[in-house]
């Protein structure tokens, strides 16, 4: 059985409601165009990859692309661009 925290002892106060600021779930994730290739990366690359992948839960061709964009952007960003 699980046992559950117990709060008696936390602070209590006047609740301040905030207004709701997220966008929509719809508007959270940006669908953006993509290209299919084929490419060749070293065994022990992808083999991380995985492993941080399964770690952050996302498939680690995600995760790739991720890496892949985050480096284009930093190099945009140094030429000015």
């Amino acid at each position: 059985m699980k046992k559950f925290a117990r709060f008696e002892d936390a602070p209590k106060g006047k609740v301040t409601i905030i207004e709701d600021f997220l966008p929509p779930p719809s508007q959270l994730v940006r669908k953006q165009e993509t290209v299919r290739v084929t490419s060749e990366f070293t065994r022990s690359s992808i083999e991380f990859l995985k492993q941080e992948a399964q770690r952050a839960n996302v498939p680690y061709e995600i995760m790739l692309r991720s890496l892949v964009d985050e480096y284009v952007e930093q190099h945009k960003l140094g030429q000015g661009h």
